[in-house]
């Protein structure tokens, strides 16, 4: 299915107004270690939001 420039700008309009963007570096093989400790199903995206979440309610 293909998806116009309008819907797409909805989309990333979207995105602008309700997530922030946090670019992040790991050193090499990183990857590889969070793909290991990944649960069934989740992505490498949710389970750094789920480590990061993790470690701010340990500081709380």
């Amino acid at each position: 299915m293909t998806v116009s420039k309008k819907q797409q700008a909805s989309v990333n309009k979207y995105i602008a107004t309700h997530y922030d963007r946090i670019n992040v570096s790991f050193p090499k093989g990183t990857r590889d270690k969070i793909a290991a400790a990944l649960n069934d199903g989740e992505s490498v995206n949710s389970f750094i939001i789920r480590a990061v979440n993790e470690a701010l309610a340990r500081k709380e």
